[in-house]
């Protein structure tokens, strides 16, 4: 499985919902490995390629898979906190997002859970939520924070087209 990234169009995509989740329990164990495997803690189901709405994410508490998410509520208060992706690799930026939302989605078996999450979970789940959406973090920066990435956003643009190309595997 590998991990799209900024260029590829399904990165920009609205996904859609998950109606069969047996789909998602046959992928589940390597896109629990690539996640792992690319060191994040975080991997929305557009970032390998398939335009549905699930994602995993992993906040220190254990592997969680979250499909058909819903955030119900979020706080008034917001928190400032670096972020970085794996479909933008080296690159990092100081993104705002919700102190806490209180979330709804469905566990890869179908069932329902509601959550209140916080800080380094909220945020996680947050970005992930955004990939789902075809939102990258980079759309939260201001037109002057872009600037200051600007070199390493046409790097990663560049290592697209590359691929694309298919100079490189």
């Amino acid at each position: 499985m590998k991990v799209r990234i900024l260029g590829d169009p399904v990165l920009r995509k609205k996904a859609k919902e998950v109606t069969d989740f047996n789909e998602v329990k046959k992928i589940l164990e390597e896109f629990k490995t690539t996640m792992y495997t690319e060191d994040g803690v975080g991997l929305a189901a557009p970032q390998v390629g398939i335009s549905l709405r699930f994602f995993a994410m992993d906040d220190g508490k254990g592997f969680k898979v979250v499909v058909n998410p819903q955030i119900l509520e979020h706080s008034n208060e917001k928190e400032v906190g670096e972020e970085g992706c794996l479909s933008l690799p080296g690159v990092f930026a100081d993104v705002e997002r919700y102190k806490w939302i209180r979330v709804k989605y469905q566990t890869e078996n179908g069932d329902w859970k509601e959550e209140l999450l916080e800080d380094y979970s909220a945020r996680i789940f947050q970005h992930e939520y955004d990939h789902l959406d075809g939102v990258l973090f980079i759309d939260h920066l201001s037109a002057n924070e872009r600037k200051k990435i600007a070199l390493e956003l046409k790097r990663v643009m560049e290592e697209y087209k590359k691929t694309k190309e298919g100079k490189e595997v």
